[in-house]
């Protein structure tokens, strides 16, 4: 169907800039409704397409004689259409369907209009509900209709027409009655259901104006041309009923009395009332397109829609509309009938629902208390609303008041509200909402410009801030970094301490929707960069628990004093989203580490990223860089004796950590060197030295014998520890050859005769040891990880053992 109509709209403007769905969306009399985008913005709008073959093919079996009438009556019915598009574009009003681009002819004679984004005709979804309730409920049939998505997934068009949306919609029509009537002095004089049109945003929208004409008796410049009630009220069967008058909703004004006035349009409401809640959604009178039978339907009393007979509904009405409306509309007398402004002030519409869509709708004319103060009580009666209205009706309206931004956070706290309650959350906060708030917190900064302080935009922020939950539930990886991190980094860097409070607060919901690298190379910078700068306490303190929360802790939980927001429950973050053993030990810890302040509540915030760093950090590591630093923090002077006891633990446990790693690790190199560990002792026997007093091969006895005769002669042996407590002028260090270390402790040195009598300049040897204990002092050799504390030296010259 929709091919035989492309193929005949080809090469116009609307196909040049519009990109046309191929499945049809809905109907609305003889116009064939379609999604479109327009191709150089991407917006969505809806195409209303007719194809004259609807026509030709009524025509096509009549003789030569009746061929030739049927064609001039076709050409009319062209030229009534072309008028009702026209219409459009005369007729500016909320309630008047929006013409976007003009009609225009097709190749084939059809005819074709832009409009705003629709869902359908009434008359098009009261057919669907009725589809839907024949096969038992909603679930029982599916939707004939589909619509796209942004992203372009199809699925199934829903419906929700209840009681709020009749009294919506009835509302919307009877203020674009009033505009026809007051403003523009016009009758519609063809209300029906397929002249009203849903739009995108389930308001509901007078078209269908082929009939329209100026009111019988009013003096308003118009340039519509009066209708010939005898002209369009005889039906003709060669044309197919669509674009005919419709008899069941025509008003006995037009059929019996032959007048032309806004009182009929008005009767017309009232079947339509009454069509709304029939089952199936029919109008109480039904006159099979023939003028005789609707004037026998108005002979009786019984056959004419009235109280008494309940105005022939299969469904019980409303009270309000059966007692005060529906006895001024479907009425004989036309000075008895409402007029569209009475209808609006009835009992029917007076509802808390009702009246806040009345509030909503003229908001711009309120004044900027009575604004603030309907923000506020709207989210107290959000749940009372259907699905579709907060979907398409309230939150529309709330995004677009956004650029007030005295009115930022109430707003954002009504969006929040309505996206909790919707079941279709996920898709409405993609289309709609992520946008608007990207738009409004992170836009394109402005060149040689530093982003300005906005309190009203902070108190929206703190809005966004304070829901990260429902945005983290409701994104995507790639949508939250995107879309909502800019914003989360424009909350981290904001001059406002509370804001950069409330952002660092929502890490543990954020950071399960980023990736590693998003996390280490991105968020963690913007954090440290801050945590860095901030002169104010609390940031510091927060900034230490964004670290738990990064490292893959949770915060200790201790009451610092400063939030002000009371403890909030943090879920430890996954393996994914913690931060690598490296950033720990060599981005956080110089943090940590840099921090100035001696305050009690820093330090125990500090006190916590030392714990989880410690956990994970090198034994090593935390020997030589935590430890010093949790030792420091520890003498704090203003720490109270609990809070100098959390030191103590911690440094308890991470040393009682390294002395079991240490201890593990040599025990496992003892143990691959088959070797025992040589105690203090076994380390002073140095062993046998040739040529000295502890050699025991024979120089004794001459050593002996020429002490006790006086003859003394300096050795190189003699008196090898007389000069123990002596200190080398110069010492020379030998340092082992890498490889060379074992792990048993051993220490020995090597004197060479002397080679002439002439006194020589001493020379020293450093022995290359592991530790030992000398006495009462600890004795630290000089190998490869030691530092030296004790050097010792052998003079080998004057035969001197010294340290």
């Amino acid at each position: 169907m929709f091919s035989s109509a492309l193929k005949s709209i080809s090469s116009t403007n609307i196909t040049a800039n519009y990109s046309i769905s191929s499945t049809q969306t809905s109907s609305a009399g003889p116009w064939k409704i379609y999604d479109c985008k327009k191709k150089s913005t991407g917006k969505p709008y809806s195409v209303f397409v007719f194809d004259k073959k609807a026509l030709d093919g009524h025509g096509s079996s009549l003789g030569r004689s009746s061929a030739s009438a049927f064609k001039r009556a076709a050409e009319e019915v062209i030229e009534r259409l072309k008028k009702e598009a026209s219409s459009l574009a005369k007729l500016r009003h909320p309630s008047v369907l929006e013409l976007v681009e003009p009609v225009e002819e097709t190749r084939g004679g059809g005819l074709q209009f832009v409009t705003e984004a629709v869902t359908g005709s009434l008359a098009a979804l009261l057919q669907e509900k009725d589809d839907q309730e024949r096969s038992g409920g909603v679930g029982g049939r599916s939707s004939r209709y589909v619509t796209e998505d942004s992203d372009g997934v199809r699925r199934r068009r829903e419906l929700e027409i209840d009681e709020l949306e009749i009294q919506k919609g009835l509302l919307q029509i009877s203020k674009a009655l009033e505009f026809l009537h007051e403003n523009a002095g016009l009758v519609h004089g063809n209300l029906t259901p397929d002249a009203i049109i849903v739009n995108a945003k389930s308001d509901w929208k007078i078209s269908g104006l082929a009939f329209c004409g100026p009111s019988e008796g009013s003096n308003k410049p118009t340039s519509f041309q009066p209708i010939s009630l005898s002209e369009v009220l005889n039906p003709d069967p060669r044309l197919p009923r669509f674009v005919q008058l419709d008899l069941d909703y025509t008003s006995p004004d037009f059929v019996i009395d032959n007048n032309f006035t806004t009182f009929a349009d008005m009767f017309s409401l009232g079947l339509l009332a009454v069509a709304l809640y029939n089952s199936p959604h029919r109008s109480p009178i039904e006159s099979h397109g023939s003028l005789s039978t609707y004037k026998r339907t108005f002979s009786s009393s019984s056959t004419v829609p009235s109280a008494s007979n309940g105005f022939l509904s299969s469904r019980p009405l409303p009270k309000e509309l059966v007692q005060h409306v529906l006895p001024r509309l479907i009425t004989r007398r036309p000075a008895q009938r409402l007029t569209a402004k009475e209808f609006q002030e009835s009992e029917y519409f007076n509802n808390v629902l009702v009246s806040t869509i009345r509030f909503l709708d003229a908001f711009p004319a309120k004044t900027p208390n009575e604004k603030s103060q309907f923000m506020r009580g709207l989210v107290k009666v959000m749940p009372s609303f259907p699905k579709t209205v907060m979907e398409k009706k309230l939150l529309p309206a709330l995004l677009e008041e956004m650029k007030d931004k005295d009115l930022i956070a109430l707003i954002l706290q009504n969006v929040f509200t309505i996206i909790d309650l919707l079941p279709s959350a996920r898709r409405v906060f993609a289309e709609k909402v992520r946008p608007a708030l990207k738009a409004t917190f992170a836009p394109p900064p402005k060149k040689d410009q530093p982003p300005e302080r906005d309190p009203t935009k902070d108190a929206g922020l703190m809005v966004v801030l304070e829901h990260m939950s429902t945005i983290c539930n409701n994104c995507n990886g790639k949508e939250f970094t995107d879309d909502i991190l800019p914003v989360v980094y424009a909350a981290i860097e904001a001059p406002t301490p509370a804001v950069v409070d409330a952002a660092l607060r929502g890490l543990p919901s954020i950071l399960p929707v980023l990736d590693f690298s998003t996390i280490k190379n991105e968020l963690f910078p913007v954090i440290a960069a801050v945590f860095s700068k901030t002169s104010s306490l609390a940031i510091k303190v927060r900034g230490c628990q964004a670290f738990v929360v990064l490292c893959g802790g949770t915060p200790d939980g201790q009451d610092d004093g400063l939030d002000a927001f009371g403890a909030a429950k943090k879920k430890p973050s996954s393996s994914s989203s913690m931060l690598d053993k490296y950033t720990m030990q060599e981005k956080i810890i110089p943090l940590i580490k840099a921090i100035k302040t001696k305050e009690p509540a820093v330090m125990m915030a500090a006190h916590g990223v030392l714990r989880v760093v410690g956990e994970a950090a090198d034994a090593e590591f935390v020997a030589i860089d935590i430890l010093p630093i949790l030792w420091h923090m520890s003498l704090g002077p203003l720490l109270n004796l609990k809070q100098f006891q959390d030191f103590m633990d911690l440094i308890k446990k991470l040393s009682k950590r390294v002395e079991d790693e240490q201890t593990r690790k040599l025990q496992e190199l003892s143990g691959t060197n088959g070797s025992t560990a040589t105690s203090n002792e076994d380390f002073m026997a140095f062993g046998g030295v040739s040529g000295t007093t502890f050699d025991t091969n024979g120089g004794a006895e001459d050593d002996f014998e020429s002490l006790v005769k006086g003859k003394t002669t300096r050795t190189s042996t003699s008196d090898a520890f007389s000069s123990w407590e002596e200190t080398p002028a110069t010492a020379r260090v030998t340092s082992p050859a890498p490889g060379s270390r074992s792990t048993t402790p051993a220490f020995s040195w090597s004197s060479p005769p002397p080679t002439q009598t002439a006194p020589q300049r001493p020379s020293l040897n450093l022995v290359s040891v592991r530790a030992f204990k000398l006495g009462n002092e600890l004795v630290h050799g000089v190998g490869d990880d030691f530092q030296p504390m004790v050097i010792i030296f052998f003079d080998t010259d004057a035969g001197l053992f010294g340290r």
